[in-house]
């Protein structure tokens, strides 16, 4: 018998002997099971999906449930909380050739993401579960689970002690948006999960701006008489006041897409969004744990996982940091869940264990989830007066702590507000990390990285990620993540599984003078062409707002009742980012091979253009990435007026270029953020490609 089927048959005995509810899922129902594709780069191991739904309680007065915002007020009959998460597995079909490690992914708004062909050919397990529970588009509630469909949780909903109806002040925003019919209230694009209590206008307040910039600052704001507008759907059959509709709003002249909407209103039946984050912890602790569930279903990877790994990315990622700093990586009946998380271009928490939360959110104004210690380790906070605390406090004190992996790139640090977990609230210091996180910074690029390539030719702008907000000046900046995340990949899977240590962090500090505060002059950014001179400015950059959401809201944990709708901007942070070289190039990241040899100067910022989107234009795009190619030649350089080198200043010809890949991918390799195998295809694709031809 295979070491490895041994070890799935002792361990599935030992299971056996165990209760089969000790994580609180109590049932589990198989809705589908198909087979996966086979592909080449994944390896001969042969694959299936199985998605189903994972029915769980919760005790609300054990201390590791208890933190979750309003668990009391959503008990049933039986003093429980209930709720029902779907999940898909992607498992090897014969369990004898797993690998012993699980990944446990985190839904991005729904949205599962393919499983890397890397981990089908290691023999690795991945788990999918759901986490958000707002029920609302990518998200909504479905009979049953499917392998392609999205993720979804049902939670319960509040009710005040005495049963009757919980309430409270919410905002939704409107932008970019033009004609005579009505515009729905959209967080990022999915349905604002909370509708008016009353379709009465005079109940609500509906106001518009001329201007609005990234420190919260505003002008021209102007109310909308209740009399004008009107909770509808308008469209070219249905004029003003339109068919009654809580999710859309009707204007008697139309929207101006100069102007930016705002309303507040009173709200019903708020949702216990924090259940979310003992679902994905129990999901997960069912599925590495249990040899079945209450009824006698069989978990169907019942004693294949050893280890296993949460992992998230982005709006994902960011539920990875919340769901550590709340404790919820030890599990109900005490000892950590996961050996390992890796959160990915995620430099905050997720804003979801507070009163009316809107998870769905992406950066923009008066959004939470920045709110107390983005850090890891505990570190005073004196900039917002708040007490010395870090993510890791909770599962430092439970002794449940994992080994942690983070990544991201520039578009963080100039529109996601990560620089506060490099420096604090003040700036001041670089703030230590633990030995066991590890922090890798993928420099100048964008969210989640580029196409990669070795091309001369730019891509068409990109549009800018959010609530319709619009589109980027700058070609789209071809940085990639894919080949360190390569390597990361296996570093992490070498730690958790064999206490291998991965490479040292490597990211900007000020220590070693990489970063400064986010202006032109204190980061050293040349001129570049096509883009206004005075780029970035000093408010260019998304800062650190530090809101009042009220009295009963507690921002160390970002839990609690926000109360102020929208929030008291009560101070803007300072905002540090990484100097750049002579070129506008990041210091301080890891090696990469196009950042080593560049054919350009890569942004992980963009500027937004005018056009049918006009509102924010000038700004910052939100968190896209911008690339200004190099010139040619020195003629075509000194005729544009760029000071940086032209391509064949910098590498004579083509073989000349390739050289500089050769060492640059040799490099990567040395410092062990390459592997040989995508070393070669790098140096392949430079060789065919049209640079300097």
């Amino acid at each position: 018998m295979p070491p490895f089927t041994r070890l799935i048959t002792a361990a599935a005995l030992a299971l056996a002997l165990c209760p089969a509810s000790q994580a609180r899922v109590t049932r589990i129902v198989i809705d589908e099971t198909l087979p996966l594709a086979a592909s080449a780069d994944a390896g001969p191991i042969a694959y299936e999906r199985v998605a189903g739904r994972a029915f769980g309680d919760l005790d609300p007065k054990l201390p590791q449930n208890a933190i979750i915002q309003d668990i009391e007020l959503a008990k049933g009959a039986d003093g429980r909380v209930h709720y029902v998460a779907s999940f898909v597995i992607t498992k090897p079909v014969d369990l004898a050739r797993a690998s012993g490690l699980m990944w446990h992914e985190v839904p991005n708004r729904g949205y599962v993401f393919p499983v890397a062909p890397q981990e089908r050919a290691f023999g690795d397990i991945d788990l999918a579960s759901a986490w958000q529970g707002d029920n609302s588009g990518n998200t909504k509630v479905h009979a049953k689970a499917s392998v392609d469909g999205n993720q979804f949780l049902k939670v319960p909903v509040a009710h005040a002690a005495d049963g009757s109806t919980i309430t409270g002040a919410v905002f939704a925003r409107i932008v970019n948006r033009a004609g005579p019919d009505s515009q729905p209230l959209l967080v990022q694009a999915n349905p604002i999960p909370y509708r008016p209590q009353s379709l009465d206008t005079t109940r609500a307040r509906l106001v518009s701006r001329g201007h609005e910039a990234m420190d919260g600052t505003f002008s021209d704001e102007r109310e909308i008489a209740p009399a004008d507008w009107s909770w509808a759907h308008c469209d070219a059959d249905h004029h003003f006041p339109g068919l009654p509709d809580a999710g859309e709003i009707c204007l008697r002249q139309g929207f101006d897409p100069q102007r930016l909407y705002q309303v507040v209103y009173t709200a019903a039946d708020p949702y216990v969004l924090g259940v979310g984050f003992a679902a994905w912890r129990d999901v997960g602790q069912f599925f590495k744990t249990a040899a079945a569930d209450d009824t006698g279903t069989p978990n169907p990877i019942a004693g294949a996982v050893k280890f296993s790994i949460g992992r998230g990315i982005s709006q994902s990622g960011n539920f990875l940091r919340g769901w550590l700093h709340l404790g919820f990586n030890q599990a109900e009946r005490g000892g950590p869940v996961h050996d390992g998380l890796w959160a990915i271009i995620a430099g905050r928490r997720i804003a979801l264990n507070f009163r009316w939360a809107q998870p769905d959110g992406v950066l923009e104004l008066y959004q939470a989830g920045s709110e107390g210690p983005q850090w890891w380790a505990p570190a005073a906070d004196p900039a917002r007066g708040l007490p010395a605390a870090g993510i890791l406090g909770r599962c430092s004190a439970s002794r449940t702590c994992p080994k942690i992996f983070e990544h991201f790139g520039s578009a963080e640090v100039w529109a996601l507000k990560l620089g506060p977990e490099w420096v604090g609230s003040d700036g001041k210091a670089d703030l230590p990390l633990p030995g066991d996180v590890r922090r890798y910074y993928i420099a100048a690029s964008a969210h989640g990285g580029g196409r990669g390539g070795f091309s001369t030719r730019p891509s068409a702008p990109s549009s800018c990620p959010g609530n319709n907000y619009g589109t980027g000046v700058l070609p789209d900046n071809p940085m990639p993540h894919t080949e360190t995340v390569n390597a990361l990949r296996v570093h992490l899977r070498n730690w958790v599984m064999r206490g291998t240590p991965p490479p040292p962090s490597r990211y900007p500090t000020l220590a070693a003078g990489q970063l400064a505060r986010a202006d032109k002059e204190s980061l050293g950014y040349p001129t570049l062409p096509g883009l206004r001179p005075t780029l970035p400015e000093a408010d260019f950059i998304n800062p650190l707002l530090d809101y009042d959401w009220g009295p009963q809201f507690k921002p160390l944990d970002g839990s609690g009742v926000p109360t102020n709708a929208p929030p008291r901007i009560k101070q803007v942070l300072p905002a540090f980012a990484p100097k750049v070289d002579a070129d506008g190039n990041e210091l301080g990241g890891v090696p990469v091979v196009l950042a080593a040899a560049p054919l350009g100067t890569y942004l992980g910022w963009n500027v937004t253009a005018g056009g049918a989107r006009p509102f924010h234009q000038g700004q910052l795009c939100n968190y896209a990435g911008g690339m200004v190619p190099f010139a040619l030649t020195a003629a075509e350089r000194k005729a544009s007026g760029d000071t940086r080198p032209s391509l064949e200043e910098r590498y004579g010809n083509h073989a000349g270029y390739v050289a500089a890949v050769v060492a640059a991918v040799a490099q990567a390799e040395r410092e062990g953020f390459l592997l040989p195998e995508d070393g070669r295809r790098l140096t392949e694709a430079a060789r065919a490609s049209d640079v300097l031809r």
